[in-house]
C-alpha cells in the first residue's frame, strides 16, 4: 500500500444535497419545506416561540447576579506549582512569574493576571510575583520560606486619547 493508493470507504463522504434546482432533482419547487407558513419563509426565528403564550425562558425567574466590575483571574493552587517543580516544568530557583506559570500550562485564561491559592503543600523556598494572593497561600510560601510579591496590574486609561 502507497499514499497515493488511499481512498476513503465507499459512501463515507456524501454530498450535500442541492435543493430548488428544478423539478427533475426531486427537491425541486418548495425545496423540501412544504407549502406556505413562517417556516417555508427565509430567515425563520422562532426556537423559543410558544404560539404567543409567554415563552417557559420568559416565565421563571432570574437567577444570579453579574458583577460588572469583577475581576477575571487564572486561578493556580500552591500545590499544584509544587508538582511542577518537581516534575522539572517550573524552575524554582528563579522567579515564579505568571509568564513562567502561563508556559508551564498552570495558568489558563484569566484576563486580569494571575491569583495563587493555597490549597497544597509547598516545600520548595520559592519568590512568587502575581497579580493576587490569598491570605492562607502567603503564608504557606512564607512557611517554605519563599515570599509572595502581589503587583497591582494598571488599570485600563478611560479616555486617554480625549486631552
Amino acid at each position: 500500500m502507497k499514499l497515493n493508493d488511499i481512498r476513503d470507504n465507499e459512501g463515507a463522504r456524501k454530498g450535500r444535497m442541492r435543493v430548488g434546482r428544478g423539478i427533475g432533482s426531486g427537491k425541486g419547487k418548495t425545496a423540501a419545506r412544504g407549502q406556505k407558513g413562517q417556516k417555508s419563509r427565509s430567515g425563520v426565528a422562532i426556537k423559543g416561540f410558544e404560539g404567543g403564550q409567554m415563552p417557559l425562558h420568559m416565565r421563571l425567574p432570574k437567577r444570579g447576579f453579574n458583577n460588572p466590575f469583577g475581576k477575571d483571574y487564572a486561578e493556580v493552587n500552591i500545590g499544584m506549582v509544587q508538582k511542577f517543580i518537581d516534575t522539572k516544568k517550573l524552575d524554582g530557583k528563579k522567579d515564579i512569574t505568571e509568564e513562567a506559570l502561563r508556559e508551564a500550562g498552570l495558568a489558563r485564561g484569566g484576563k486580569d493576571g494571575v491569583r495563587l491559592l493555597g490549597k497544597g503543600e509547598l516545600k520548595a523556598k520559592v519568590k512568587f510575583v502575581v497579580t493576587g494572593a490569598t491570605k492562607g497561600a502567603v503564608a504557606a510560601v512564607e512557611k517554605a520560606g519563599g515570599s509572595v510579591e502581589v503587583t497591582a496590574k494598571a488599570p485600563k486609561a478611560e479616555g486617554a486619547d480625549a486631552e
